[in-house]
């Protein structure tokens, strides 16, 4: 199995990841994670993680939608097929909240756990996590207007996403998924401020979500020169046909 830090390194500097989010056992898409305003792509998961692969992407985010909402893996088989059927790597994020949850969707054959209400809530076992698990670890801060959001983004809390990320760092954390919510899903562009400021506070690897909609979001991600975003997830725009797949990962050479 690929590593998720090899898929990375030897790729550009930022990283194209497509995004798979399962509901209901589709392929949706949520505007800014709204439960009730869905968008359904297909109904067959492993067939659009092919086409992405298929598409040239070297990896790819899957996250399990239901799960978030329910504080419990729910799309543990459909993760495992899909992580069976490409040769790249896949990583998963949304219902992790317990150590048993995160081994066991790891088992399926993805090569890295995303949790994010876990880490929010738990901080004092981060250092924990990252040293049992390692690499294969990372942490999603899902924030809007700078505070964290939990529980597939239903709770604002009181924790700043960038103190978030100071402590995941301080644990061992090696890589950080951070999205911000209110760009989620509204093909607006990326907040460039946001991913400045969360890869200059945090010393580890970046990958940043939310608002991607065109080449020229792609291009200024790079153009922020911060060596530690090493990619960008992208989901609405490519599923809406408002730009491809290989145009983004062309600009991100």
């Amino acid at each position: 199995m690929i590593s998720a830090d090899e898929s990375v390194s030897k790729k550009q500097v930022c990283t194209v990841i497509p995004a798979i989010d399962l509901k209901g056992g589709r392929c949706v898409r949520l505007r800014q994670g709204r439960a009730g305003d869905e968008t359904v792509y297909s109904d067959d998961p492993v067939s659009t993680a092919r086409r992405w692969l298929a598409e040239g992407a070297a990896f790819l985010h899957v996250v399990d939608l239901d799960g978030a909402f329910q504080g419990r893996p729910v799309h543990a088989k459909q993760i495992a097929d899909i992580a069976a059927a490409i040769s790249i790597p896949v990583e998963v994020g949304g219902g992790l909240r317990t150590e048993e949850d995160i081994a066991a969707i790891l088992k399926t054959g993805v090569a890295r756990a995303i949790i994010g209400t876990r880490a929010c809530e738990r901080q004092a076992e981060l250092a924990g996590l990252a040293k049992r698990f390692g690499d294969r670890l990372a942490v999603g801060i899902d924030a809007r207007n700078g505070m964290t959001q939990t529980k597939g983004w239903v709770e604002t809390t009181a924790v700043k996403a960038v103190d978030l990320a100071r402590r995941a760092v301080d644990a061992g954390v090696k890589t950080i998924i951070y999205t911000d919510t209110s760009t989620d899903g509204m093909l607006g562009g990326v907040n460039l401020t946001a991913v400045r400021e969360m890869c200059m506070v945090a010393g580890c690897d970046i990958i940043a979500s939310g608002g991607v909609s065109s080449v020229a979001d792609v291009q200024a991600l790079r153009a922020l020169n911060m060596p530690n975003l090493k990619g960008v997830i992208v989901g609405k725009a490519i599923y809406d046909g408002k730009v491809t797949l290989g145009a983004l990962i062309a600009a991100s050479a």
